[in-house]
Order: structure tokens, then C-alpha cells, then sequence
């Protein structure tokens, strides 16, 4: 086992079941990203159509699959700990027969804690099934944040 695969042994040991069955779902599926101000450039140089390639140490691109956990993550991780104190919930659409390809993962409470793990080799297919606009919904600020956010669009001034 790899330095990087470890993390992933402790948390979904070989005889845990952590995931659940997709329910019926339509043609898309709504998910959500938490992301922080430096990705969230990146999301909107490409036009608003697709998430950045992970960097070296991040094997995973998780998507959530509801926006009280997106907040939850922008809220008390990337405000709080980014480099940036401030986090954005995007929301976007997707094929639902690629999301559905990947099992939905629990990462705490089953009921709010999903998310799917796509990993880094397959964000291009991903990003190629987004159908519409990443769009930004919520934005949490930390104390130490200096920026200017349009508490209506929830950009970041100089991010169109």
C-alpha cells in the first residue's frame, strides 16, 4: 500500500460497507462542489463548463450529493482553513448514467454525508457530462477574509 492509498484504508477498511444503491433518478443528477477562491478561478476560466485537473496529491474529484453538506465543507473547512479563509458551493448538473457509474460514498452521517469519488484519471469524462453551467450558490467568508464577495451572485470581485 502506497503513502497515498493509506488514508483511504483507514477510513473504508476492506470489510466496511460504506455506500448505498442510486435511487431512480431523471435524465441529470444536481450535485454540489465545495470549492475555495484559487479553484473557483479556475472553474470560471474555463468558462464555467468544467472543474479543474486535481493536482499530484489529490487522486479523488468528490462531488456531494446535497447542498447542506456542500455547505457544510465550504463553511467549516475552506473558510476556516484555507489558505484563502473563504468557501463557495458550486452547484452543477450531470448525466445522471455517468454519476450513477460511481457508487455513492459514505463519509459520516448517512444521511447528509455523500459524495462520489471520481477519480483524477476520469475528471475529463465527468467534466464532459456537466450539461449547463457550474453555477455559485453560497459563499462562507472567514474572519480573516478581506475580499469583496456580490452577496448576490457570490463571486468574488474580479471573478466574472
Amino acid at each position: 500500500m502506497t503513502r497515498s492509498d493509506a488514508w483511504l484504508q483507514n477510513l473504508f477498511p476492506d470489510n466496511a460497507e460504506r455506500t448505498l444503491p442510486w435511487p431512480e433518478v431523471g435524465q441529470t443528477l444536481t450535485l454540489w462542489r465545495p470549492v475555495g477562491e484559487h479553484e473557483l478561478a479556475l472553474i470560471a476560466a474555463s468558462q464555467w463548463a468544467a472543474f479543474p485537473p486535481r493536482l499530484p496529491d489529490q487522486p479523488i474529484f468528490y462531488p456531494v450529493l446535497n447542498r447542506p453538506y456542500a455547505e457544510e465543507i465550504a463553511r467549516d473547512w475552506n473558510a476556516k482553513r484555507n489558505n484563502l479563509p473563504v468557501g463557495y458551493v458550486t452547484e452543477f448538473e450531470v448525466q445522471a448514467k455517468v454519476a450513477t457509474s460511481y457508487d455513492i460514498q459514505i463519509v459520516g452521517s448517512e444521511g447528509i454525508h455523500q459524495e462520489l469519488w471520481v477519480p483524477a484519471e476520469e475528471l475529463d469524462a465527468f467534466n464532459a457530462a456537466i450539461t449547463g453551467p457550474i453555477r455559485v450558490v453560497a459563499h462562507f467568508a472567514g474572519e480573516s477574509y478581506t475580499g469583496e464577495i456580490d452577496s448576490v451572485t457570490h463571486l468574488p470581485q474580479g471573478v466574472q
